[in-house]
């Protein structure tokens, strides 16, 4: 076993998330863990963040140290919903092994969690053995399964995702879980590459429309540009910018649906992002709305002046798409 202090996970905050009908304490963890085997997604530098190569032995000694530096910095009574994140899928056997799954999840045991993984690993057995540890009857749902999905469109998840599973593969996913008692939350992105903010903007409104009969929850992720990417790249060219913060507004008011979203870098140049003025007040009332579904908070950002707001309605109606070859 490792010795205490040598691991701890990637990262760990406190937070809040309205689920269940209620606004929750939210522990959130990002495990280091043997990394996503998929391991191609243009704009995830999450994939980077593994252990090098080691014996499943070695890897559940140095993981279940990282667990427990949890129960030694988290209270139990502290938190009542974790999120749990890795370099790629919590269910994956080889990237997490099946005795650190069952560790985590006797810890968190009482709780609600939401664990990340990608749909191939999404089995009746896994899901009955951690809610197996998970579950002590308090809660309806306590566990819900998250899948980056991304988008519902297929080719452009495979053209500008290249996340290697397709819509159906994700359907098929949430019929396991729900057949299991399970949840289901999918990731939706904003604006990967290649789409200009008006194709962007109307396939996420599609892909919310699309996803909302298979998933319990839906959380809108605008696009921000993490190191040692493809993205990166591309954007140290000039030849992707992420999406503005009045394109999320716009969606948030589009849908009837219960859309969550957490501007990660908004207001940052590699983030989503605006002039710089008001880029603040927006990112607070969508971050206000997701624990609220309070539709005014987010009209009223949406309705106030700013001069950057010409730029965002000129951007939709004049960018266009690269000509970019449909074969090689």
């Amino acid at each position: 076993m490792v010795s205490r202090g040598e691991e701890k996970p990637l990262a760990s905050w406190m937070g809040e998330d309205l689920i269940g009908g209620g606004i929750r304490k939210t522990l959130t963890i990002i495990l280091r863990s043997g990394g996503c085997r998929f391991n191609r997604c243009r704009m995830c530098g999450y994939r980077f963040e593994r252990y090098p190569a080691m014996t499943e032995d070695e890897l559940a000694s140095r993981m279940l140290a990282q667990i427990q530096w949890i129960e030694e910095n988290y209270p139990s009574d502290s938190y009542d919903l974790v999120k749990i994140f890795t370099s790629g899928s919590f269910f994956d056997p080889v990237e997490v092994p099946a005795e650190v799954r069952d560790r985590l999840g006797i810890l968190i045991r009482g709780k609600i969690a939401i664990a990340e993984t990608r749909p191939e690993y999404v089995t009746p057995e896994v899901l009955r053995s951690f809610l197996d540890r998970i579950d002590d009857g308090s809660h309806e749902v306590p566990l819900y399964v998250a899948i980056g999905l991304e988008t519902t469109n297929d080719s452009i998840r495979e053209k500008s995702i290249d996340k290697g599973f397709t819509f159906a593969d994700f359907i098929h996913a949430s019929s396991i879980a729900r057949d299991a008692g399970v949840g289901v939350k999918a990731y939706l992105m904003l604006k990967p590459l290649f789409l200009t903010e008006s194709e962007a903007v109307a396939d996420m409104k599609t892909s919310i429309a699309e996803v909302a009969p298979y998933a319990d929850l839906i959380s809108m992720n605008l696009c921000t540009v993490q190191r040692r990417t493809e993205l990166e790249y591309l954007w140290k060219k000039g030849a992707y910018r992420p999406p503005y913060l009045w394109s999320g507004l716009e969606i948030l008011l589009s849908t009837n649906e219960a859309v969550s979203c957490d501007p990660v870098g908004g207001g940052y140049i590699r983030g989503p992002h605006n002039c710089g003025d008001c880029d603040r007040d927006i990112k607070k009332a969508i971050d206000e709305y997701s624990l609220t579904f309070n539709r005014d908070l987010i009209r009223g950002a949406f309705e106030k002046e700013c001069g950057c707001r010409e730029e965002w309605q000129y951007i939709r109606e004049h960018e266009m798409p690269w000509c970019m070859p449909l074969t090689r």
